[in-house]
């Protein structure tokens, strides 16, 4: 992990991003999609690859949810390790008084599930900060891509990452999540711990 982030809060996490020259195209609804270049064929069946079960009608996998992107976990991947899981359902603020155990030096992901509904979500992206005793010491961004709806459960997974290791990075750790979009979408933010350990079960 990286040292000298300077202090932000969860708020700042995208908002404190370097400006870039690119902008985000108008959003379309699937309908619009639909409608643009009918007369193109090759194109017609790029947008029935594109948007799947979409082009049908409406996906709306849980109508009393109104968000098009519902985050259900987040799970922790480590090599000839059972995955651990946070589930994001419900009410997230609970989550920070739950710790991972990662060993130091271990080699994991995290694969964020999640499910899209009622219209194609563009430039989603993952964000995440992490600090040790109130010190920020990491900050990632993964861009995660756009995805049209679907009644199954879809998902991200991070490039892997090496976890600290000495016993100056030993113990715990905070992490601001943050799933947005290129529009700048909240889609779900959470605070969750975890404590680096000289092995699994110390």
């Amino acid at each position: 992990m990286s040292e000298g982030d300077e202090t932000k809060t969860p708020d700042e996490l995208v908002d404190n991003e370097p400006e870039s020259n690119y902008k985000p195209p108008p959003e379309k609804t699937i309908e619009e999609i639909l409608q643009i270049d009918q007369e193109d064929e090759s194109l017609r069946k790029y947008k029935e690859t594109l948007l799947g079960q979409a082009q049908t009608g409406p996906v709306i996998v849980e109508p009393d949810n109104p968000r098009k992107v519902i985050v259900k976990r987040l799970v922790l991947v480590a090599a000839d390790r059972p995955e651990i899981a946070l589930d994001l359902t419900g009410d997230v603020s609970h989550l920070k008084k739950e710790t991972f155990v990662i060993k130091e030096g271990v080699s994991y992901r995290i694969r964020i599930e999640f499910i899209v509904q009622r219209e194609i979500v563009h430039g989603l992206k993952y964000v995440q900060k992490t600090s040790k005793l109130g010190i920020p010491v990491d900050k990632m961004t993964h861009m995660v891509g756009s995805y049209a709806p679907k009644t199954e459960i879809q998902s991200y997974t991070t490039p892997p990452e090496d976890a600290p290791s000495g016993l100056m990075a030993r113990g715990g750790y905070t992490v601001h999540s943050l799933f947005t979009d290129d529009d700048k979408n909240e889609h779900l933010k959470w605070e969750w711990t975890f404590e680096i350990k000289k092995d699994w079960k110390d």
